[in-house]
């Protein structure tokens, strides 16, 4: 009777005994949430950052150039960032290296009207081309005219911050560059205005990952991140291979999100997630680096290990 009562006081004890509290993370994402996110949003929604001990919560920025910086300087854990960025700021001092990949293509391209007198490339001569971020975009521009012989100087640029579909839609301008082919791709068949698009990395661009999650350098190597890395894995894998669910989940947790639009997009962005986020192409910082190098954007490029956490 006595060993009874205490197995029932034992296990009493250990009912009462508080389960151990998960590890938090904040990840800062490069946008308002959105199909590029998806990963992220059904690794949480499904439970997979919850089954590795991870507590994650995911931030928009105000200002979508701060993410990275905010990391860099310790007061956040994780960033979405795009590639080319992530070694624009790690030339400029900022203690960063990627430590996943969220989508392995680029999404960028240069977009005209598919009705208009564009049909390639060297047709852009004497034109308006609209843009929304200088420097990056300013050497995109430059690599693609210049396989059609031509140069920024036999173009008119001109900045129409953010509105690059319906300045392209409006005849503002002749084509857009920076217009992503998941978004404002779809924007424009929306706007009643089909696009024609020239993908970057057709025209003389090296291939790059769009989005990236970035870490502190020094906390590259923090266990927890390992584990959000395996959890992101899983909410890729749930993504690509059950999509309308995954959908039904997506706009279950970000119901305003659930349009026409962003349909679309979520259909167009599925090929381009990365399914082994962890996996890293060493060879592709280099080809980024030495690209922006050549474009007066960078003044070295360094080892890929100077840009990368190195899976192990």
């Amino acid at each position: 009777m006595k060993r009874l009562r205490a197995l029932i006081l034992g296990l009493a004890c250990l009912a009462a005994t508080p389960a151990a509290a998960a590890d938090k993370l904040t990840v800062l994402l490069d946008w308002a949430v959105n199909p590029d996110h998806a990963p992220l949003i059904l690794a949480k929604t499904q439970g997979y950052f919850a089954a590795r001990g991870l507590e994650v919560e995911l931030i928009a920025p105000s200002d979508p150039n701060d993410p990275p910086k905010l990391v860099a300087a310790g007061q956040a854990d994780l960033a979405v960032t795009y590639q080319p960025q992530l070694v624009l700021l790690v030339d400029q001092g900022l203690p960063l290296k990627r430590v996943a990949t969220l989508i392995d293509t680029p999404l960028n391209c240069l977009a005209v009207l598919a009705d208009g007198p564009v049909k390639s490339i060297a047709d852009l001569k004497g034109r308006k081309i609209g843009y929304s971020v200088a420097g990056f975009e300013d050497a995109l521009l430059n690599t693609m005219l210049a396989t059609a012989g031509l140069t920024n100087a036999d173009v008119q640029l001109v900045n129409v911050n953010f509105a690059l579909a319906t300045s392209l839609a409006a005849g503002q301008v002749d084509a857009v560059i920076g217009a992503y082919r998941n978004f404002e791709i779809p924007e424009m068949a929306l706007l009643g205005k089909p696009a024609r698009i020239f993908p970057v990395e057709d025209h003389g661009v090296p291939s790059y990952d769009e989005l990236i999650i970035a870490a502190g350098a020094d906390k590259a190597d923090d266990p927890r991140i390992a584990r959000f890395v395996a959890a992101l894995e899983d909410g890729a894998r749930y993504t690509i291979n059950h999509p309308d669910e995954a959908w039904a989940a997506f706009i279950a947790a970000y119901p305003e999100l659930n349009d026409e639009l962003n349909r679309q997009a979520w259909a167009l962005t599925l090929p381009r997630f990365a399914a082994s986020p962890a996996a890293l192409d060493p060879g592709r910082f280099t080809r980024a680096a030495s690209f922006l190098h050549q474009a007066g954007l960078i003044a070295k490029v360094s080892p890929p290990q100077t840009y990368a956490a190195f899976p192990k």
